[in-house]
C-alpha cells in the first residue's frame, strides 16, 4: 500500500475505525480504552436487521507498530484468528492479513470454498483500510 507503516498502525490502534473497513461490520458498540493492548477488545454489531448479531474481538497478541493477532467472536460462526502484519516497503507498507476459523461452525465446515470467500472478503476489507489511512 502506498501508505506508510504509521499511518496503518494508527488506523488499525482506533478501534473505533474497524465498523468502516471490516466487512460485514454495522456498528461499533465499544471499545477498550486500552485497545489494542494485549486482553483488550471491541464490541461490535454483525449484519443488519433481523439478522443482526453482537459479537466482540479481542487481542491476543501485539506488537505496536508491527503485528495485530485477534481473535473475533461471532456466533453462530464461531470465532475466527486474524493476523495483521505491516511490513516497511519501500515508501509503502505491505499488509499481510491471515484468517482462519478457529471454533464453531466455521472452524467445522472449514474448505476451500469458505477459503475463497475469506479471500475476497479480506480483499475489499484491506481496500479499505488503504483508502482510511490515506485520510
Amino acid at each position: 500500500m502506498p501508505v506508510s507503516r504509521d499511518a496503518l498502525w494508527s488506523t488499525l490502534a482506533d478501534g473505533r475505525t474497524y465498523a468502516k473497513w471490516v466487512v460485514g461490520t454495522s456498528t461499533i458498540r465499544d471499545v477498550d480504552a486500552h485497545w489494542p493492548a494485549l486482553g483488550s477488545q471491541l464490541r461490535y454489531t454483525v449484519g443488519r436487521g433481523r439478522l443482526r448479531h453482537d459479537g466482540h474481538t479481542e487481542v491476543l497478541s501485539v506488537e505496536p507498530g508491527r503485528c495485530l493477532e485477534l481473535e473475533a467472536h461471532a456466533w453462530p460462526a464461531g470465532t475466527a484468528r486474524i493476523e495483521i502484519t505491516l511490513h516497511e516497503d519501500g515508501e509503502g507498507t505491505l499488509v499481510e492479513m491471515v484468517e482462519h476459523p478457529a471454533r464453531g461452525a466455521a472452524a467445522l465446515l472449514h474448505n476451500r470454498l469458505g477459503d475463497a470467500l475469506l479471500k475476497l472478503r479480506n480483499v475489499e476489507a484491506l481496500r479499505r483500510l488503504e483508502r482510511i489511512a490515506q485520510r
